[in-house]
């Protein structure tokens, strides 16, 4: 494998290996409905090519050029020769506004946009030209549109083939070989859970950490032998946790990466990539695992008390740390033949690990599929830690935990129990705001993250909540939101919950309901006008759930009230950041009347034990 630890940027480390791996495959797509793929060499040419047109377009070093497509191989490419044209990649999120564009083009004060689709390209020619700085625009799939006045457009094609023409290859590989690991390579901007998104600057060296520590994570999934890996990404590139854990990871050991269709098609392209490791969120596994159920339940009673059985076998093997008695083990190696190798080729047959990351992991979806035979690993970070801060490994997982630190992270836990982290991975600070990144990173360097966890006699990292999303009552109890949120979505019939309650006498929630459960109890079709659902056997359902819920917390963490909306948190109506984070602040703001209204007449209320609709 190569040295990591000895590459000193980002392109340096992708040259090295093209010249290594030469026609091997590299990136893959679909393409009128078959799997294309670009060779390393393919790539690495396109690469300097579209660097030097980027040159030719007046991009020096330290220039910064926004980012905005759907993950693709010309995403890869624009990322790489960004950099490699000695220029700072900021990334975007492809369900940004035109007001959100505007933002990250003046707070970063680009020079130049790529961006891929026409549909895209819409929104970011709006924005370049509200924008201080008007800067160009690159569109890369034909039509074009045509761009507002005082901006220049160009095409993706024109932009290589001016590149192609002006013979600087070696000026390009010269400029490569000069970066520096303390250089910046990108700026990302935070995905805006609290407020309006900081751009966090990442060094060539604080992305190279990270891949060499999750380098090492691989090595142990094939116990030290090199294999050719194989990932399949579908997770936004403009988050930092794709754009080290989806690109430059597989690129930092020689992988191939293949392109989603889309996550509706997630499943079939499982089946046809038949990937090694995938990275993902802990929503998409909770709907995998209850698409299995669900399927399960359509199934024959045989089928179905195998599966329980290997689940109950595999849950106690778990509990019991490898341990069953000497009939279990014989049961649990029929039903690893019989159940687990059904489950596993269900991915394609091939998966060594699904990665989990972004949000907490509920234990019992990590369970489930420990227990199902496939290996999954829960992971910590966040985008100023490049973003990888710890991981559980492979024989090691403790669903319970997000592991222990990669290798060369300083880990400690403060006096108030927030994580603290140190080390080259720590980001350089927030795009010009001395201020904010003062508050971060103490004098010391330590990267004061927000979270709050302690470490386990064993090494690994417990993530208990956000500092800033602790709820204190006006008891002056301190309450986990994330840790009910978790538990109520867990539920039968609840899709999506947010929990309120600060400086209040008691908790509330709004809760989402499962949509196909709505539908199943013929609930009349959403209108505008209808934020809250009035349906009474929907609501007592949930009733029941959220019950259920609260016999499992303390009194101070119960439910007493919840309101059923009509219209769910979604990356569309703002509610929710790109990777499936609720958006609190926004929740707060759009349900206030909501939420104020779950507390009036509260003497009264405040008496009754259980939850009540609204």
């Amino acid at each position: 494998m190569e040295d990591i630890r000895a590459c000193k940027s980002l392109p340096g480390m992708f040259f090295d290996w093209a010249a290594r791996l030469g026609d091997k495959p590299f990136l893959a797509a679909r393409r009128d409905g078959e799997w294309r793929t670009q060779s390393w060499r393919a790539v690495a040419d396109e690469v300097i090519a579209l660097a030097a047109g980027l040159e030719r377009l007046g991009i020096v070093a330290g220039d910064r050029v926004v980012l905005v497509g759907e993950n693709r191989p010309e995403w890869a490419i624009a990322d790489l020769a960004i950099m490699a044209a000695g220029a700072i990649s900021v990334p975007a999120y492809t369900t940004n506004t035109v007001a959100d564009h505007c933002h990250i083009l003046d707070n970063s004060g680009a020079k130049l946009a790529i961006v891929s689709t026409p549909a895209l390209a819409r929104r970011v020619l709006a924005a370049a030209a509200e924008a201080r700085a008007r800067p160009g625009v690159i569109v890369i799939d034909p039509p074009f549109a045509d761009p507002p006045e005082g901006i220049v457009r160009h095409t993706w094609d024109d932009v290589l083939a001016l590149g192609r023409a002006s013979g600087s290859e070696a000026r390009v590989r010269a400029r490569v070989a000069g970066l520096r690991r303390d250089n910046t390579a990108c700026i990302i901007h935070t995905s805006g859970t609290g407020g309006v998104p900081k751009g966090v600057m990442l060094s060539h060296g604080a992305i190279l950490h990270n891949c060499h520590g999750a380098a090492l994570l691989v090595d142990d999934l094939n116990g030290g032998v090199h294999y050719d890996e194989v990932f399949l990404s579908f997770l936004p590139l403009s988050h930092a946790y794709e754009h080290t854990a989806g690109l430059f990871l597989p690129i930092s050991i020689g992988a191939s990466i293949y392109y989603a269709d889309s996550i509706e098609h997630l499943s079939a392209n499982m089946l046809e990539v038949r990937p090694t490791i995938m990275t993902a969120v802990p929503r998409l596994y909770d709907s995998i695992r209850i698409r299995i159920l669900k399927g399960l339940s359509k199934a024959g009673r045989v089928r179905q008390s195998l599966f329980h059985a290997a689940l109950t076998l595999g849950t106690r093997r778990i509990d019991q740390d490898g341990r069953l008695g000497p009939l279990d083990t014989v049961a649990d190696r029929v039903l690893e033949r019989v159940v687990r190798d059904k489950i596993r080729d269900r991915f394609g047959g091939r998966l060594k690990a699904f990665v989990s990351g972004g949000a907490p992991l509920p234990p019992e979806v990590g369970r489930f599929f420990l227990a199902l035979g496939v290996t999954i690993l829960q992971g910590y970070g966040q985008t100023e830690a490049a973003p990888v801060i710890s991981v559980n490994r492979p024989g090691r997982v403790r669903v319970e935990s997000v592991g222990s630190a990669i290798e060369g992270v300083e880990l400690r836990i403060a006096e108030d129990g927030e994580i603290l982290v140190r080390g080259e991975l720590v980001m350089q600070g927030y795009w010009q705001d001395s201020a904010s990144t003062a508050a971060a990173i103490d004098p010391d360097g330590w990267l004061h993250t927000g979270d709050i966890g302690v470490i386990d006699p064993d090494g690994n990292l417990r993530i208990t909540d956000r500092k800033k999303d602790i709820i204190v009552n006006s008891g002056g109890d301190n309450v986990s939101p994330q840790r009910i949120e978790c538990l109520l979505t867990l539920q039968p019939g609840i899709a999506q919950a947010m929990v309120h309650g600060d400086r209040r006498p008691h908790l509330v929630a709004l809760i989402v309901p499962d949509p196909e459960r709505v539908q199943a109890l013929g609930s009349p079709p959403r209108t505008p006008e209808r934020v809250v659902i009035e349906h009474p056997r929907l609501k007592a359902e949930i009733a029941q759930a959220v019950e259920q819920v609260n016999a499992r917390l303390a009194p101070v963490e119960r439910i007493r009230r919840f309101a059923v909306l009509a219209e769910p948190f979604s990356v569309e109506n703002g509610l929710l950041t790109p990777t499936m984070k609720i958006r609190r602040h926004l929740i707060r703001e759009s349900h206030a009347e909501i939420l104020d209204g779950m507390y009036e007449d509260r003497q009264t209320r405040a008496a009754r034990p259980k939850a009540e609709a609204m």
